[in-house]
Parts: C-alpha cells; structure tokens; sequence
C-alpha cells in the first residue's frame, strides 16, 4: 500500500529486540518490514525503495545529503561487540601485504577494519569480498576474513581460527570512545511526505527499548537464534548493545567519520 511505511529489517540478533516489540507488542498495521543483510538495505533506502531503516552508520555519513537520522537511536558498543569479528590464520600484527576477506553483508564492518589496519596497527592489506560463510574454507584462500552478524557469532563457536579479534574491543582499546555501527536512517523525501507514521514509528521504538530493557530474558526465548546460541547468551550479547545514540556515540561517530575519509569502498 502507498500509504505505508517501509522499514527496513535486518535479520541478525543485535536488532531482535527491537523488532520482537514491534512485531508483538505494537500496532504496526501502516507498517511493510523489508527483510535484508545491511548492504541490501543500504541500496535499497539509497534508491528509494525504503522509506527507512536501521542502516549502516557509514551510509548515512557518505549520503548525508539524501538523510536524516533519528535522534536518539543507533546500534552500537563501547568495548567488545561479539558479532563483528576477524577471524585471522596471523597475529594481527603480521597481516600486512596479505589478503583479508571481508563480508559482502557489511559496509560500516569494512571500513572499520580497514580505518583499524592503517590507524591502529600502520599496515596495508589487500582486500576481497566473499560471499561464503565458512571460515576454514575461506582461509584456505585468505590470511583472514571479516564477519558480521549472526555469521561472526555462530562461526567463533566454531573456533575455526588460530586468532579472532573483535573490531569494538580494538576501536574502545584505541579511542575510548563508543562505536556507531548503525543509525535509523529516514529518506528527506519520505519525511515530508510520511512525517506522520515516521514520527509514530519513532514513538514506538522509545517503547521498543524501554520494554527491551527490562524484558530480556522473556524475549530471547521467542527469537529464532535460540538454534545455535543459549538464551543466557543471547541476554549478555544484548546487554553490552546499546541502542541509543548520547553526545559521547556522536564523538565517536565524527571520529570515525574523519578517519574513515579516502577509505575506499
């Protein structure tokens, strides 16, 4: 329907929550959720097919000219992340000159990783994206591999490398400041011309993360990552989340911005 908002969707368990109070606990009748990994969403709320969505953070800061974001919103960690990982056959360390192969899911993930390498440890790597999932398999090709989301999670159970670094952990480490993997990024046009579900929608999110705080634990028994991770540890991955974007998430956001420029795609 014309009339509706489309939101994006993304299907991994940082943002369960989120959705679980909308899917359940709201009226969301004016409400079309789009399924996709983080690179799907961003390209379809770039051309226009989505009216909004949790986006990667390094969308919004390329296109700032077609954006604006809600203020209070974002899905980020000061410290360890536990979805966003490197999974390396080296010492991160001895990582330059050799290939890492990133996620085709994440946009924000590699340009984090990328700003890392050269920032942190004053390395240059070459990089190639990689549909597959399986670490053993792409480390027969690679010295290492970026992982995002559910796939980072289910594949550090595995313990299929030597060495596994948590991109959060080293950007806190590094800068003491939170990280902003991802905003709610509104369209301007879809603002103007859906300005009143979006401003519903943003009612509904507050309520989303003020019953998310305190129901955790009823919540990680309805979600569909029960199959591969306990509902114990699904509580203490979404308890290092936060969801919420103060002055210091901002700072570190403008940090990222900054380091992040010439970082190529």
């Amino acid at each position: 329907m014309k009339n509706r908002l489309k939101i994006g969707r993304i299907p991994y368990a940082n943002l369960f929550p989120i959705f679980y109070y909308l899917d359940d606990r709201c009226n969301h009748s004016a409400y079309t959720f789009v399924k996709g990994v983080p690179s799907k969403l961003n390209r379809m709320l770039r051309a226009g097919e989505l009216d909004i969505s949790p986006s990667s953070s390094i969308e919004y800061l390329r296109n700032r000219n077609k954006y604006l974001i809600l203020p209070w919103f974002s899905i980020s960690s000061s410290g360890p992340i536990k979805s966003i990982l490197l999974f390396s056959k080296l010492p991160v360390e001895k990582l330059g000159g050799k290939t890492i192969a990133v996620s085709s899911d994440s946009e924000t993930s590699v340009a984090l990783l990328k700003v890392i390498m050269k920032d942190v440890y004053k390395l240059r790597c070459r990089y190639t994206k990689t549909d597959l999932r399986s670490v053993r398999n792409i480390l027969t090709t690679a010295s290492a591999v970026l992982h995002i989301g559910d796939t980072a999670m289910i594949e550090a159970k595995k313990q299929s490398a030597p060495y596994v670094y948590d991109l959060g952990e080293i950007w806190d480490r590094h800068t003491g400041l939170p990280f902003v993997y991802a905003l709610w990024v509104v369209r301007k046009k879809a603002l103007s011309e859906k300005g009143g579900l979006i401003r519903k929608l943003t009612s509904d999110l507050i309520d989303a993360k003020k019953y998310a705080q305190n129901h955790l634990r009823a919540i990680s028994g309805k979600a569909p990552q029960k199959k591969w991770i306990s509902e114990k540890e699904l509580v203490n991955y979404w308890k290092i989340i936060s969801y919420d974007l103060t002055d210091r998430h901002m700072k570190g956001l403008k940090l990222f911005e900054k380091l992040a420029k010439g970082i190529r795609q």
